[in-house]
């Protein structure tokens, strides 16, 4: 609230209690002028030692267990204000023996009015400020909160890169002198997957068109590594493609569907990726085989999606948005992104 907000109030505030105290002394016998002068000057004496403490309070908020700070203050600007008033009135209406004497007859009563009112100003000011402060620290601590959860989203999908990278180039350098062209072309499938993922690097979200084109390069790359070994198949219903979800979230869990479908197994295998949309999310599948044999099933749900998980989690706040499950010789992990409804409403259109 501006400062000459919180002056306009407190003189509206004096008006108010003038009128009131005016027309008072008004109805107990005493001219227009004694009543309004009377009251005009009690109350902007008032309200200025209100207005006061109130500034100062924006400098210096005593704790709840330091009120007895506030009755100090509002007892000293009682008798302040008392005292100019006596003062003032006694020098302004000398020859009225009748209005003096009942300003001398009232004064105790004025005293504990103008406390009672001062104490009164205090406290809606210290209450004003208190909450304020609280709104403004829990503001901090939210935007605190906001820029560590995109600190450590950051750190996470800058972790999944150098691991990709690594296992690229050094199948490119396998490539070079066997199968040159192969590796040219690796080269430049590298190149444009780097150069999406720096132009979502700042992207919360984006839809599931853009992320199943970014999808295709890494598969591509991934399928120079493993030839034929590699297959894949992708089922998306046509309402799912303008869903949004994180930026690069499909990579991290097709990486883990390929380390854990075609390391422990021997022969072709098919990466299945699937997208539905339910009740206002969107639901994606993706599926590997393993050999109960020869595998570790488990050990797909190290830090590939246990990122993933930490970045649902923070996104969303959920625990339950990414889960994998083993059915027969089929390892499947299961995401669910939120829609918002309008979203949603737009897709289906």
């Amino acid at each position: 609230m501006s400062p000459s907000r919180v002056i306009l109030m407190y003189f509206v505030w004096a008006v108010l209690w003038a009128a009131v105290q005016a027309t008072l002394l008004w109805s107990a016998g005493f001219g227009w002028s004694i009543a309004i002068s009377d009251g005009l000057l009690t109350n902007l004496l008032l309200t200025a030692g209100g207005y006061a403490m109130g500034t100062g309070l924006r400098y210096y908020q005593p704790s709840i267990k330091e009120a007895a700070y506030l009755l100090g203050w509002s007892l000293g600007l009682g008798v302040l204000s008392t005292m100019v008033f006596y003062w003032i009135t006694t020098r302004a209406f000398q020859g009225d023996e009748v209005y003096l004497g009942f300003v001398d007859a009232t004064l105790a009563v004025r005293f504990v009015f103008t406390w009672l009112m001062v104490l009164l100003l205090l406290l809606l000011s210290w209450f004003w400020f208190y909450t304020l402060e609280q709104q403004q620290e829990e503001q901090r601590r939210a935007t605190s909160e906001k820029l560590a959860r995109e600190a450590e989203l950051h750190t996470l999908r800058q972790q999944l890169q150098p691991h990709f990278l690594f296992n690229s180039l050094n199948s490119i350098s396998a490539l070079v002198v066997a199968r040159p062209e192969q590796a040219r072309n690796m080269i430049q499938q590298l190149s444009d997957f780097l150069r999406g993922t720096l132009r979502k690097d700042n992207q919360q979200q984006v839809s599931l068109a853009d992320e199943l084109q970014q999808l295709e390069l890494y598969l591509d790359i991934e399928k120079v590594r493993f030839g034929h070994r590699l297959q894949t198949a992708i089922d998306v219903q046509n309402e799912t493609m303008n869903m949004r979800l994180p930026a690069l979230l499909l990579q991290p869990v097709v990486e883990n569907a390929i380390k854990f479908g075609l390391y422990d197994t021997i022969g072709d295998t098919v990466i299945s990726i699937t997208a539905t949309a339910q009740d206002h999310h969107l639901l994606l599948q993706v599926q590997n085989p393993y050999d109960p044999a020869t595998a570790q099933p488990q050990r797909g749900t190290g830090f590939g999606l246990s990122s993933v998980q930490r970045r649902l989690y923070l996104l969303y706040a959920r625990q339950d948005l990414l889960q994998t499950r083993q059915h027969e010789n089929q390892f499947i992990t299961s995401i669910k992104i939120p829609q918002k409804n309008d979203e949603v409403f737009d897709n289906r259109r």
